[in-house]
């Protein structure tokens, strides 16, 4: 029979199969998204905190360290103390010092200004050294004891000298916040070292380092053999720098013109301060002399191959002026030349091989053993979102953590040291250790055949893994970072520390030291 209600108020009837939709509870429905966002917010904080760090530190209270499966002292390490090493005796980095009762032998008055600087044409705000950029080079014979006076006169944010390359006592190792405070406008600062070791070096300063460099806050070291016939040869500084875009030479936007005899070797000393890595190369023929203030041993001649030079590194390159009378170019990079002999010649084109340092040169026995070594570390660079001192981002890391939760590399004097260092972050990075010259036993798995190859600054490609080693011979804190200095600026950076070494520096607090 039909009804005479409205199709719309009609009551609907299950059909077999079909399913009630039930309702949850109305507390489950308030409490489920509280406790999702608990459970993403919860590590997110737990990262941000972790990143953050007090107005003044220690560099003694960051970081992990790290033994290298080498003994672990009693105690462990007391950062409460700020000993890395426990409880037994303790040194400060002031005390690692030269002999003070020692004359200096070469005596060099610096004054740094934060001023104008006009390169190729241009001007930008910048830096100088005795009013020049770069600064004046500082030259001694190996064995002597130099001596730095440095005052600052205008820089606002204060200055400290770090001597790239020199294994200088710890304590004039100019790293502001880790073995002096920053010398801030009107201060001085006395740096003292024996340059023990023939090779070309430079200076720079190592607070707000990547602005300051950038800027021209650097200059070139260069230390001779004792021996005079070693010293004898024509010899030239390349101090390759690019300020504000313009490539340079010792400061100048042109070619280094170098006058030579028909047939005379010149040794060309190339130091890149840039940054990034630069290639060498030369129409001619060349011989790598040294590398990162290191001779290298029964280096060949070499033909149609560019050597990579890193952010940070030196190369002593050998030139033999044409016996026609013309000159020969060695490009630092397309932008710049050092030009040796009379004449024009024309720029080269870059050739498409490397020259192999790893095989390169006579073998020669290293002074130590590193197949049984007292340490073992590695030193894996990524690059991965999370926090830097509070702020969100993509930062790199070393053995997948940020700073400053970053290694702290723990040594005993006179440990022999293997590290690994592989890279998988996107980018290169010229890795400088400082204080110590490290050899290089291997990469990608392939051994070193060549000459022994010393290194302070090591260019590391995207997907390469080096093996290096050294042996722990000048004790104190010492940075081990990228030399990019915008990738330290941004936490890649590590330490080795030896067992009690101590610090009364701190970062950042009252003295507003920020070595990066």
């Amino acid at each position: 029979m039909a009804t005479d209600r409205p199709p719309a108020l009609e009551q609907a009837t299950p059909t077999d199969g079909a399913r009630r939709t039930r309702t949850a509870p109305r507390w489950l429905r308030i409490a489920a998204p509280i406790v999702a966002t608990v459970l993403v917010v919860t590590p997110i904080a737990y990262l941000w905190f972790g990143s953050l760090m007090p107005a003044g530190y220690s560099v003694l209270s960051m970081g992990i360290p790290d033994y290298g499966g080498g003994p672990v002292p009693a105690g462990g390490h007391d950062h409460g103390s700020g000993v890395p090493g426990g409880n037994g005796p303790t040194r400060s980095v002031t005390d690692l010092i030269a002999d003070p009762s020692r004359k200096a032998d070469v005596v060099v008055d610096l004054v740094a200004r934060q001023q104008d600087v006009t390169v190729g044409g241009r001007t930008i705000r910048g830096y100088t050294v005795n009013n020049t950029t770069p600064g004046p080079a500082i030259s001694a014979i190996e064995g002597q004891l130099i001596e730095v006076h440095l005052r600052n006169e205008s820089v606002t944010a204060g200055i400290s000298l770090h001597w790239h390359g020199l294994d200088v006592p710890n304590a004039d190792d100019g790293v502001a916040g880790v073995t002096q405070n920053a010398v801030l406008i009107g201060q001085s600062f006395n740096y003292r070292f024996v340059a023990d070791h023939a090779g070309t070096y430079w200076y720079h300063s190592h607070q707000i380092s990547n602005e300051q460099v950038s800027g021209g806050l650097f200059g070139p070291l260069v230390i001779r053999p004792r021996t005079p016939v070693a010293r004898r040869g024509s010899d030239v500084t390349a101090i390759a720098h690019t300020y504000g875009g313009t490539r340079t030479i010792n400061g100048q936007g042109s070619d280094l013109r170098v006058p030579a005899k028909p047939g005379q070797a010149v040794r060309v000393r190339v130091i890149n301060t840039d940054n990034a890595l630069m290639e060498l190369w030369s129409g001619g023929a060349y011989r790598v002399l040294a590398i990162d203030g290191r001779e290298l041993f029964g280096p060949t001649t070499v033909t149609g191959r560019a050597l990579t030079l890193t952010g940070g590194g030196r190369a002593d390159v050998e030139l033999t002026a044409p016996g026609d009378g013309s000159a020969v170019r060695l490009q630092l990079s397309k932008a710049t030349a050092v030009i040796v002999g009379s004449g024009e010649t024309a720029a080269p084109a870059q050739p498409n091989a490397s020259l192999d340092l790893l095989h390169y040169g006579t073998p020669e026995p290293l002074p130590f053993d590193p197949t049984h070594p007292d340490r073992r570390f590695m030193y894996s660079i990524g690059h991965r979102p999370g926090f830097y001192l509070g702020k969100p981002g993509l930062y790199w890391s070393v053995n997948g953590r940020l700073f400053p939760n970053v290694p702290m590399y723990v040594v005993r004097e006179g440990d022999v040291a293997v590290m690994t260092i592989s890279n998988h972050s996107g980018e290169v990075h010229p890795m400088h250790l400082h204080g110590h010259h490290a050899v290089v036993l291997s990469r990608n798995g392939v051994d070193a055949t060549g000459s022994p190859w010393w290194i302070d600054s090591l260019n590391v490609l995207d997907g390469e893994t080096y093996v290096i080693a050294f042996v722990a011979d000048n004790p104190g804190i010492w940075m081990d970072h990228c030399h990019n200095l915008k990738h330290a600026a941004q936490g890649m950076v590590a330490h080795l520390m030896y067992e009690g070494v101590t610090t009364p520096f701190r970062i950042d607090g009252d003295e507003d030291n920020h070595p990066e």
